[in-house]
């Protein structure tokens, strides 16, 4: 079997190859760059292909994202619609998520950003009142993987936790509300909204004026799903006028973030790299050997994108 990457560009396929030898021995791996004969590749795990490539392997059985959303290689208008894509959705990357929504939320709990914009300063300042998780209400966008371990490493934290998404959830222990016609209620009872839907036509632009005009005045954002969920101009209004109080953005409809956006100096946005979640090569190999034996064996595969669903 051949395996074909692109990830990490060409310096990083002698990387992959020593990992692959550790969890995939027999699995030939070839990078994106080399060329190889279309009619040997098998798999493929892939950022952002170029756009045509996937269409010219004719014997393509599974298309492996590197990462947990899908968006960059459904953007091929070329892609072959009829193989199945995989998303990196790992124990790893759900530890690495909640993690990160967990310290965003305790950097706005107890307002962190102030106290490291006050360093350059040399201003010493004891603030009036501080918060604890327990003071926050949290609501989480989006009840996959993600973010249900998102939603119980918060709730174990004390941060008092609830969850939307479009259609009907479960968030065992917590209380989730789903579709239109709860979002309102949902908005209305937190503090802290944390965004990790996935990129479909239905959630482009969902946080936009209206979504944040219903959450109490003094909220903040974490937004760690994508930045096509941003109308980025509504965000820097609700921020200028107070009604937001911070946002941790992860996340960018362009990326890098270019170095003219307003988002870089607003002083009420820490800016991330998209470094939510990225398991590490190691991660990421041993994944993708384990979807490539399964898929070999005939198994149902896990976390296979849903056209339908759009995730």
């Amino acid at each position: 079997m051949r395996l074909i990457i692109n990830s990490g560009g060409p310096q990083a396929i002698d990387a992959w190859r020593t990992q692959f030898r550790t969890f995939a021995p027999d699995l030939d791996v070839v990078g994106w760059h080399e060329d190889p004969d279309p009619a040997t590749i098998d798999y493929a795990l892939v950022w952002a292909p170029d756009a045509g490539r996937l269409a010219t392997f004719p014997n393509l059985k599974l298309i492996i994202s590197a990462g947990a959303g899908v968006d960059h290689i459904l953007a091929d208008p070329a892609l072959p619609r009829h193989l199945p894509i995989a998303r990196m959705v790992t124990a790893r990357t759900q530890t690495e998520m909640a993690e990160y929504v967990l310290t965003s939320a305790l950097m706005i709990t107890r307002n962190v950003k102030r106290i490291t914009d006050n360093q350059p300063r040399r201003h010493w300042e004891i603030f009036d009142s501080l918060r604890v998780a327990a003071d926050v209400r949290v609501g989480i966008m989006g009840l996959g993987h993600l973010g249900v371990a998102a939603a119980q490493l918060l709730s174990r934290a004390g941060f008092p936790v609830s969850g939307w998404s479009r259609g009907a959830t479960t968030l065992p222990g917590l209380p989730s509300y789903a579709g239109q016609e709860q979002f309102t209620q949902f908005l209305a009872n937190t503090d802290l909204l944390v965004c990790l839907l996935p990129a479909t036509d239905a959630t482009r632009g969902i946080l936009n004026r209206d979504t944040l005009s219903q959450l109490p005045k003094g909220a903040s954002l974490i937004n760690a799903g994508r930045g096509t969920h941003m109308v980025t101009q509504d965000i820097l209004d609700a921020l200028n006028s107070g009604h937001l109080d911070q946002a941790i953005l992860d996340v960018f409809e362009q990326e890098p973030l270019p170095e003219d956006s307003p988002l870089w100096t607003h002083p009420r946005i820490t800016i991330t790299p998209h470094c939510a979640a990225i398991p590490d090569r190691k991660e990421r190999a041993r994944h993708t050997a384990l979807l490539i034996a399964a898929n070999e064996r005939g198994e149902a595969l896990p976390n296979i994108f849903d056209p339908k669903r759009g995730y």
